[in-house]
C-alpha cells in the first residue's frame, strides 16, 4: 500500500459560524464571505488529488463546489462525515448559537459519552465510532492523496484521535476531546494534513 496524504478542510464560514438563525443542521448555508472563502480553497493544491470526499451537509457542499469544478477529472464520494450534531435538531431549530450555548455548556459538563438528546442527535460515543470507521476506511484506500471536505468537531476529533490514540471512549475521554477542541480550533476555510503508512497515522 502507498502512503496516503489526507488534506481535510473544514467548510468556509456558515450561517451558524455568523451567529444567524438556522432551521436544522443539514441545510445550513454559506454567508456570502463564506462564498468568497471557498473560491481559494482550491489555490493550496499543487496537485490533483486522487479522490475528493465530502459530507452530505449543505455548508460543505458549498464550498467544495469550486474545487470540485477546478478538479472535473477527480472522482467525488459523500461519506458520512457529517458534523456532530449532539443537541437534537427539533429543539435547537431557529436558534442561534448564542441561544444554545446553555445546552452546549450542559451537555459537555455531564460528560456522559452514551447520552443521546432526543430524534436526530447523536451520541459521543457513536460519533467517535463513526470518526474511526471512516478514518479506516481512508487507510484502506491505495491512494496517494485525498482531499475530505468536512466539518470542525468531525476534523478536531480525527486530529484528537491520531495524536491521543484513546482506548475506552469514557467521560474521562469526553472532556479530554472537549478541552482539546476549544483550546485548539480549526478556522473556516482550513484545515490539516495527516499520512498513513501501514495503517499508521501521523500528523503533518
Amino acid at each position: 500500500m502507498p502512503t496516503l496524504t489526507a488534506r481535510f478542510i473544514r467548510h468556509a464560514e456558515s450561517a451558524a459560524n455568523a451567529g444567524a438563525v438556522t432551521a436544522d443542521p443539514v441545510s445550513i448555508p454559506l454567508t456570502p464571505h463564506g462564498h468568497d472563502q471557498a473560491q481559494s480553497i482550491s489555490a493550496p493544491f499543487a496537485a490533483a488529488p486522487d479522490l475528493i470526499v465530502c459530507s452530505p451537509f449543505l455548508r460543505v457542499q458549498q464550498p467544495a463546489a469550486p474545487t470540485l469544478a477546478h478538479f472535473v477529472a477527480v472522482p467525488v464520494e459523500t461519506w458520512p462525515v457529517q458534523e456532530f450534531t449532539y443537541l437534537a435538531p427539533a429543539r435547537c431549530a431557529h436558534t442561534t448559537g448564542e441561544q444554545r450555548k446553555p445546552w452546549v455548556a450542559q451537555y459537555w459538563d455531564t460528560a456522559d459519552p452514551l447520552a443521546v438528546d432526543g430524534a436526530g442527535a447523536e451520541s459521543f460515543a457513536a460519533f467517535m465510532w463513526r470518526v474511526s470507521s471512516r478514518v479506516d476506511r481512508l487507510g484502506e484506500l491505495p491512494l496517494v492523496s485525498v482531499a475530505l471536505f468536512g466539518h470542525g468537531q468531525f476534523m478536531q476529533a480525527v486530529r484528537w484521535s491520531i495524536a491521543h490514540r484513546p482506548q475506552i471512549i469514557g467521560a474521562e475521554a469526553m472532556r479530554a476531546f472537549r478541552a482539546f477542541d476549544v483550546a485548539h480550533p480549526i478556522a473556516n476555510a482550513t484545515g490539516f494534513e495527516a499520512t498513513c503508512d501501514a495503517s499508521i497515522w501521523a500528523l503533518k
